[in-house]
């Protein structure tokens, strides 16, 4: 355990990150390799917690810009983080991690109701801890979730994966000259509306000093070198 920087990650994922190549739905080729990520940093001893979005099955905002209701738009939104999230368990139980899924709807045939004491039970028990259902609230984005329970639980960073490997100044798949940044404070963030997460979740870090590592979960190893304290992505931080 000496040679780890974080002992204790939760690791953001976007439902997006689970399509791979697909326009919609998961990838299971995608979701098996982020399982192996995460079985290797596993076997080291990390505590490992982790939160998905649920946009590669329904986007609450997207349905509520086409007339649906704002907050029933939200909650089929946090049921589809649960189908993500019981597919990512499925994933890391097939290679021997054992995994809990704890919802913040209670769906108990399904999932263990979000208790923080539990959570962090389970966490001292070698268990990956998937939080399903966002907050639980309408309203709330899944970076905002991961951002709460990140500090329920005491996590020592937010890994947040993506498809680019850290935060740039354009979109990257747009514009070829887009430049990337190594570091950033929370208000370059917040100042420039750079797209890390939402404004809430990053407010609710700089409050509590939580650093954010934004790097492409592809990328085989990443997550490996991120804990044992190597420079991956972007960093952002006080």
């Amino acid at each position: 355990m000496s040679e780890l920087k974080y002992t204790r990650i939760l690791l953001k994922l976007s439902g997006e990150a689970l399509m791979g190549e697909k326009e919609y739905g998961i990838d299971t080729n995608v979701v098996n390799a982020v399982a192996a990520e995460v079985k290797e940093v596993y076997n080291l001893g990390v505590q490992i917690s982790v939160v998905i979005g649920g946009g590669n099955i329904f986007r609450g905002v997207s349905a509520s810009a086409k007339g649906m209701d704002r907050a029933t738009a939200d909650y089929v939104g946090m049921l589809a983080t649960v189908i993500n999230s019981l597919i990512l368990q499925d994933a890391l139980e097939k290679t021997g991690v054992h995994t809990r899924v704890l919802s913040a709807i209670e769906m108990k045939e399904l999932s263990e109701p979000y208790i923080r004491r539990r959570a962090m039970r389970h966490l001292e028990k070698k268990r990956v801890v998937i939080f399903g259902a966002g907050t639980g609230n309408p309203y709330f984005t899944t970076d905002t979730a991961a951002s709460l329970r990140a500090m329920e639980i005491h996590a020592g960073v937010i890994l947040k994966g993506t498809k680019v490997d850290g935060v740039y100044d354009r979109d990257p798949m747009k514009d070829k000259n887009a430049v990337r940044y190594d570091r950033l404070t929370y208000l370059d963030v917040l100042k420039q509306g750079l797209k890390v997460m939402d404004t809430t979740a990053i407010s609710l870090c700089m409050d509590n000093n939580l650093p954010i590592i934004v790097f492409d979960v592809k990328r085989r190893g990443n997550l490996m070198r991120i804990v044992k304290g190597e420079n991956i992505g972007t960093i952002v931080s006080a």
